[in-house]
């Protein structure tokens, strides 16, 4: 076997984007479990302030507080949720400021209490646009949510 000297500024650039990669992934985990809990405070802190929301059925929806008012009222009618985050990838940009990502949503929304089989679900492609915040932390810029799927009846017209 070949004896390959390292590079350390190459070693640092890689586990600078491992750092940078496991962060976003973390800031989104964080953030969509949140959202179970209807913990408004700590989801948008996810968000830049001056982030976009595009989701299939609404127009975009521009800024932190924005974003998080027209979520909250959206997904106040539910009892319990599970947002799922499948299939996420990430790349960071070669100046380490910017980020993008792509991932699946499966959304799951119990709308009857007591009635958990009868679920209302919904799933389709994430686009994300990420940028560092002030303190050096990753924040969600911009989010595109398509719809392609969706079982079970929202009875709350949360999305339509």
């Amino acid at each position: 076997m070949p004896d390959r000297a390292v590079d350390p500024e190459d070693l640092v650039r890689r586990l600078r984007i491992l750092e940078d990669k496991e962060a976003l992934r973390a800031l989104m985990v964080r953030g969509w479990r949140a959202l179970d809990r209807k913990d408004w405070r700590s989801w948008s802190a996810c968000w830049a302030e001056e982030a976009v929301l595009e989701f299939g059925p609404w127009d975009k929806t521009r800024g932190r507080e924005a974003i998080r008012a027209k979520v909250e009222e959206a997904e106040a009618p539910f009892t319990s949720m599970q947002h799922h985050i499948l299939n996420m990838h990430v790349d960071v940009d070669e100046d380490g400021d910017r980020a993008t990502g792509i991932g699946y949503m499966w959304f799951v929304a119990v709308t009857a209490p007591g009635r958990t089989s009868t679920p209302y679900a919904m799933g389709g492609p994430y686009d994300w646009e990420f940028r560092r915040g002030p303190d050096g932390g990753w924040l969600l810029a911009r989010q595109r949510l398509g719809i392609w799927w969706t079982t079970g009846e929202d009875t709350a017209n949360a999305f339509g």
